[in-house]
């Protein structure tokens, strides 16, 4: 059974990253420099402003100008701190989800051999790199999203897919463990300034 999405602003922006794959891709694509929750909101925020949204189609999407999808991203408040390099990353990921899944980004995982497998898929995606995509796989195994023959998932995104943990957004199920993934972010950063 899968699991609410419950990192963004609002219940309306967790219910489209809970029902709409390539909503969650889109949010997780937007967390980096910026307050989690923020970035997993911008989904909705940007579906609403192209008129739909309970759907971020990326076939609408890559149908769009850049000029357009750059200012409706950057429309007050903008969905992310840099919202023109954010707008051409979306519309780069959704291409790739046209291109390589047919519009349907449940495939990459949903299709995928293994857990290596999905990591590799995931890597490919524009604005993904290996930690991102870790954190992500963890995500996907952690709210039941992955298939359950995919058994070596928690291996592939370790240390992200550990039972009890609270270092990503891959951990976070509301307010309280939001908290203990900042905690543990400060934690680290005054480890490394220390």
């Amino acid at each position: 059974m899968t699991a609410q999405i419950a990192v963004a602003q609002t219940p309306e922006a967790n219910d489209l990253l809970t029902s709409d794959p390539f909503a969650l891709l889109v949010g997780m694509l937007l967390d980096q420099q910026v307050p989690m929750e923020r970035a997993f909101t911008g989904p909705y925020v940007l579906a609403a402003r192209l008129g739909s949204p309970d759907n971020l189609d990326p076939a609408v999407l890559t149908q769009l100008s850049e000029d357009d999808l750059v200012s409706t991203a950057a429309q007050s408040p903008a969905i992310h701190r840099f919202p023109k390099a954010m707008a051409t990353r979306i519309q780069s990921l959704a291409r790739a989800v046209c291109d390589d899944y047919d519009g349907d980004a449940s495939r990459i995982w949903l299709e995928a051999t293994d857990g290596r497998d999905c990591l590799k898929r995931l890597r490919a995606l524009p604005g993904f790199g290996e930690q991102k995509a870790k954190i992500f796989l963890a995500m996907l195994l952690k709210s039941g999203r992955l298939p359950q023959e995919m058994a070596d998932a928690q291996q592939v995104c370790d240390p992200y897919g550990e039972p009890g943990t609270f270092m990503s957004v891959a951990d976070v199920t509301g307010p309280d463990s939001l908290q203990r993934v900042r905690e543990w972010k400060r934690a680290q950063k005054a480890a490394k300034a220390g």
